[in-house]
């Protein structure tokens, strides 16, 4: 039996990424109907310590940022080509903010557990402080406001307070992902991330790359970054209360408490993330279908409000994305990275290599 190749995927402005274990591709749809398509071998996989258990999953997040931003740029120059100066604009400074920080959580959210590794962006210094500052310090700092005004005082380190804070940051990350699916461009965005997940369970199935086999199928999918963020949260909860236990603060001021524990997490984040990437693994492997399916249910439910029931228009675009993917994990695809452009997915399809 022939082995396929793993493919990963991420929505973008107007389009869809995927990549395999050798390539890369983003096909955007221009605003005239046609297809833009960037696409690319990949540099060797994960070599040394970067393919152990752990040490995998720090890379892979590191990775899969790093080509979502090149992608998300990619589809951003696109869209600025088409519209100039009519491009839609956000209708006040507030709007602007949301959409900014929301298209880096999204990057979050819609990344795949497996990517590949690419140049380092300024992306990836947003992300960063995107994750420690919206992820990991307002949360905390709001449970022990939240302590002061149920007038409790559990110890920072412990397992109430660290669920207190797990609480607070799911309903912050759930908040805004539900505000900011109601700004049109990232709506958008969350159908391409509905038909990027249709487009791989219809691979996965081994299934005809067209829009009748793809339509059907779900809008959820087990190795998602919106389930990882949620396994974040679950996971993080024990995580930091284990290490409160070794790393005992009490100075007796609240703040000063605070502000140590929030400098202690920071080296304790690669540890979660890796130990989050495992959790997911297995889940995505053995909790797919029976009763076990069940485990998979919270980062389903968040799934429903990052992906969105896709048109046709966008169903084609990620079944276009993953078509030129295997063009070049073929070997059909030409020699070194190529810009193409196609009418129609239908002249798409039929084209025998992407240099056609």
């Amino acid at each position: 039996m022939e082995t396929r190749p793993y493919i990963g995927g991420q929505a973008v402005l107007e389009g869809v990424m995927m990549r395999s274990p050798g390539s890369f591709a983003v096909v955007v749809r221009r605003r005239d109907g046609s297809l833009s398509v960037r696409e690319r071998l990949m540099p060797g996989g994960r070599t040394g310590i970067a393919r152990l258990p752990f040490f995998r999953g720090v890379a892979s997040l590191v990775e899969s940022l790093r080509l979502g931003s090149e992608a998300l740029k990619y589809s951003a120059d696109r869209m600025q080509q088409d519209w100039g100066e009519d491009a839609p604009k956000p209708r006040n400074a507030a709007s602007s903010i949301l959409r900014a920080i929301g298209f880096q959580l999204f990057l979050l959210a819609n990344s795949e557990a497996d990517s590949p590794v690419e140049k380092s962006q300024r992306g990836i210094g947003l992300m960063v402080v995107l994750m420690v500052g919206f992820l990991i310090a307002l949360p905390q700092f709001t449970a022990q406001g939240i302590m002061r005004l149920l007038g409790v005082d559990w110890p920072i380190t412990s397992l109430q307070f660290q669920a207190l804070t797990g609480a607070v940051k799911l309903t912050i990350v759930l908040g805004y992902l539900l505000l900011i699916r109601r700004l049109p461009d990232i709506r958008r965005v969350f159908q391409y991330h509905g038909a990027e997940h249709k487009t791989i369970t219809t691979y996965e199935a081994g299934e005809p790359l067209d829009l009748e086999h793809a339509r059907p199928k779900t809008t959820f999918h087990a190795r998602c970054g919106t389930t990882f963020l949620v396994m974040v949260v679950i996971i993080s909860i024990v995580l930091f209360s284990i290490v409160g236990t070794l790393i005992p603060i009490h100075t007796g001021s609240r703040l000063l408490d605070g502000l140590l524990f929030f400098l202690v997490k920071l080296p304790v984040l690669p540890l979660l993330a890796a130990v989050t990437f495992e959790v997911q693994r297995l889940f995505a492997r053995y909790c797919t279908t029976g009763p076990l399916r069940a485990l998979l249910m919270p980062g389903f439910l968040v799934q429903r409000i990052t992906t969105i029931q896709p048109d046709d228009d966008q169903l084609e675009v990620a079944l276009a994305s993953l078509r030129a993917t295997l063009f070049r994990e073929k070997g059909t695809a030409g020699d070194g990275a190529s810009d193409v452009a196609f009418p129609t997915y239908a002249a798409m399809s039929a084209a025998s290599t992407l240099r056609g």
